[in-house]
């Protein structure tokens, strides 16, 4: 286990063992905030390439709001989506590395700032929806088989371990399908990883129940915790039971602000229904690892922090 970015040898799996650890928000709606166009292809990834110290200063942000995981900004980034920018192979691994990097660097600048707790690392690995960019993550059922997931996920999941985050985040996944391929992907890397599904109510985005979903990882040695991420606040709940339940693993949990993203237009429709003191529940469920994804603030992740410490 890599040890974290405050130099300590305790792991994220210890710390989950002992409590409740608060994850960062949206990265994207944190750099739209800071003027960034996020509309292409690449979304978020687009600025490993043109504006890192964004991403740094995005995921500092978090660390100052009492978050304890910042997520990387290589959700969107994959060698096949950089390949279609022009970028090579051996540059595309560069900027996945990077990823890493800019959270450590940004930990560092929030212990250097004062914030004296442990700070963790979450390498995200999208699922391959994100890279096709047009909103199949809410959907799954590409057409392809497990084996080619596989062969799809596995490089970007070797590159990504290799720059020694403390875990894998394996998010977003809306097909247990492309569950069971990311679970083949990371065995053996030397990096432990969570495992969270996009869901719609009681079943993943392709329609599985999650009894049958969560049940694929209950066996899997690198995976810490299971759960859900860019869902509806309201689905958490029901999920966080299931996940508890079926698996015996640490719980996971992320959503979203409530909001719905309409992917022909590339834009968010309807109001925020998320309440940090929602959390309390959650946590109380099973949850350990807990925070918010798309049109989540800093804001939002002080707030969750509160609640999780008993100041709300």
């Amino acid at each position: 286990m890599t040890s974290n970015a405050s130099g300590t040898a305790s792991s994220l799996a210890s710390a989950l063992a002992a409590g409740t650890v608060v994850l960062d928000g949206g990265m994207s709606n944190q750099l739209a905030a800071a003027g960034h166009d996020l509309s292409d292809e690449l979304w978020s990834a687009r600025l490993l390439m043109e504006s890192p110290e964004a991403i740094t200063e995005a995921h500092l942000a978090y660390f100052e709001a009492g978050a304890d995981v910042a997520i990387t900004a290589s959700y969107q980034a994959t060698f096949e989506g950089f390949a279609k920018r022009g970028v090579g192979h051996d540059r595309a691994a560069e900027l996945l590395s990077l990823s890493v990097e800019l959270a450590r660097e940004a930990a560092r600048r929030a212990q250097a700032g004062g914030v004296t707790r442990p700070l963790w690392v979450a390498a995200s690995v999208g699922p391959y929806g994100a890279m096709l960019a047009d909103g199949s993550e809410y959907r799954g059922r590409y057409g392809l088989s497990v084996a080619e997931l596989e062969a799809f996920h596995r490089p970007r999941i070797e590159v990504l371990a290799a720059a020694r985050p403390d875990v894998l985040a394996l998010e977003t996944v809306p097909d247990a399908d492309e569950a069971a391929a990311l679970l083949r992907a990371v065995r053996g890397v030397g990096v432990p990883a969570w495992l969270s599904y996009s869901i719609a109510g009681d079943r993943t985005r392709a329609g599985q129940p999650l009894e049958e979903a969560f049940a694929l990882a209950s066996e899997v040695d690198e995976v810490i915790a299971v759960g859900v991420n860019c869902c509806a606040p309201e689905d958490v709940d029901g999920a966080v039971a299931v996940a508890a339940r079926v698996t015996g693993k640490s719980v996971v949990v992320y959503p979203n602000s409530g909001e719905t993203w309409d992917a022909e237009a590339r834009a968010w429709r309807g109001r925020s229904s998320f309440a940090a003191d929602e959390v309390v529940g959650w946590r109380d469920g099973g949850a350990r690892l807990i925070g918010g994804c798309c049109r989540v603030g800093p804001g939002a992740i002080s707030g969750i922090a509160g609640a999780l410490s008993g100041g709300v």
